[in-house]
């Protein structure tokens, strides 16, 4: 049986069985329990992973010689993990597996000394909220300069330069927290200066890809990255809550934040990238942007593409944070409950990444992302339907599924149809749309207190199922991408 299968199956009977005892409404399912089903599902990932990989790696110059392979388990691995046989990508991906590990950590790290640490009770509720806008802001603002720098100097230099400077503010708030001398204005000005760093390191990191592998591998290279930044979204925080829990405490958990960027630089400095002679450095950024905004607009492929990318943003993505509101006045959970389906999430996200880094080169992406968009919609209306929590596990895996096929595919669209000069700036749209999320998810809440949670997300919903259906009549090109 392939790793997928066994992390589809046995992650399922364990949610499953939380979900049984949650129904039958047995004590025996609090907290610690949920924490330690996630624990296994993140051990058998890391273990049965590890594995795979160095059997598909080991198997790689074989595996290109012939088309035939020893086992079952290396010919998935040859398909799912191909990309990893090139040496740069390897690098940036375990680089990237450590750091946004360390990223996830720092954000419930910081979210915990702001609400337990600096202030307490229902005094923190507007502190907290001031923090994560700190941390949004920037990235809404600084995004496409950050585009435009990818595309004016080289790619992997740049990341060198976001990463030290985002390695050096987490040591210096692990040092203030440990001596005791923080406050509040100080959390927030390395909050602004983490959003800045991301803004400028996110589009450098995606069109960094398509440097390493080749247009046949780009596809599995973008699929392997969103499988690993969905992982860590499980691994970051249970790392996390264990420094919380030790007496290394908070500022233990900033000072593990700091040494994980050491991964990411190493990775970045041994990499042998040839020079890019046709990248130049050009006078006005400004300008940069501006060009870089018209090149999406006057191409008929990518500016729907760009278009198709913030839909799931307004119209979709919002079910992350309405899911809470359905968990608690829907389903009747307790935060046991909650955790559950946001497990579920999680795990169906890297089900659909590695379904997608599996697929074949000849996979008509395009079909696949409006099949993607099409069942991102009816997992969403399954849910705002249910009134049955195991209905709702299933529902929550399928979006998480759906979710990746499309983020992914689209991905990879933009990517192989963006010319190198403007492929920083192309991708930058990409993390600038997902700064209309809280845009969404307040026309969500707003809708939720007039006609109720379940029929605005249903509404929502019907929004990004009729996009979805429109594009594909309107925009038939997208389908033969």
């Amino acid at each position: 049986m392939t790793l997928h299968r066994r992390l589809v199956s046995s992650a399922a009977a364990l949610f499953l069985l939380a979900g049984v005892l949650i129904v039958a409404n047995l004590p025996v399912l609090d907290v610690s329990v949920v924490v330690v089903l996630l624990l296994v599902v993140v051990g058998f990932v890391a273990l049965t992973g590890i594995r795979e990989i160095r059997l598909a790696v080991d198997a790689m110059p074989v595996a290109i010689e012939s088309t035939s392979w020893r086992t079952p388990a290396r010919a998935w691995g040859m398909r799912t993990l191909g990309s990893l046989q090139y040496r740069n990508f390897r690098m940036l991906w375990w680089g990237t597996m450590v750091s946004s590990s360390g990223d996830w950590m720092d954000q419930v790290a910081l979210n915990w000394l702001v609400a337990s640490v600096l202030y307490h009770g229902l005094d923190a509720a507007v502190p907290v909220a001031i923090l994560n806008a700190c941390r949004a802001i920037p990235i809404l603002i600084v995004t496409p300069f950050g585009g435009a720098m990818a595309d004016r100097m080289e790619r992997r230099r740049l990341m060198l330069t976001t990463q030290t400077a985002a390695m050096i503010m987490a040591f210096i708030l692990a040092t203030l927290v440990a001596t005791g001398v923080t406050q509040f204005w100080m959390v927030l000005v390395i909050a602004v200066g983490r959003g800045v760093m991301n803004s400028f390191n996110a589009p450098a990191r995606q069109s960094l890809i398509s440097e390493l592998v080749p247009a046949e591998s780009l596809m599995n290279a973008v699929a392997l990255n969103s499988a690993t930044l969905n992982l860590t979204r499980v691994v970051g925080p249970t790392i996390a809550a264990a420094f919380l829990a030790t007496p290394f405490g908070v500022a233990g958990a900033f000072y593990f934040n700091g040494l994980t960027f050491v991964a990411v630089l190493v990775g970045l400095m041994i990499m042998d990238i040839p020079p890019n002679p046709g990248r130049r450095r050009r006078a006005n950024i400004f300008a940069d942007m501006r060009s870089g905004f018209a090149y999406i607009n006057r191409s008929t492929v990518l500016r729907p593409l760009v278009l198709l990318a913030a839909v799931p943003m307004i119209f979709g993505m919002p079910y992350q944070a309405m899911s809470a509101l359905v968990a608690r006045n829907v389903l009747n959970l307790d935060g046991s409950g909650y955790g559950m389906l946001t497990a579920a999430t999680g795990l169906g996200a890297l089900s659909g990444a590695l379904y997608v880094a599996s697929l074949g080169l000849n996979a008509r992406k395009g079909r696949l992302m409006m099949m993607g968009l099409l069942a991102f919609g009816g997992c969403i209306m399954v849910f705002a339907a249910s009134s049955w929590f195991v209905l709702s596990l299933v529902a929550m895996v399928g979006i998480g599924i759906a979710q990746q096929i499309y983020l992914a595919s689209n991905n990879t669209l933009l990517q192989l149809h963006a010319e190198d000069e403007y492929r920083g700036r192309v991708l930058s749209t990409l993390f600038l749309s997902r700064g209309t999320v809280p845009l969404g998810t307040m026309v969500a809440s707003l809708l939720s207190t007039v006609i109720g949670v379940q029929w605005a997300l249903g509404l929502m919903a019907c929004g990004l199922l009729v996009v979805a259906v429109i594009t594909g009549f309107m925009a038939p090109r997208m389908r033969a991408l």
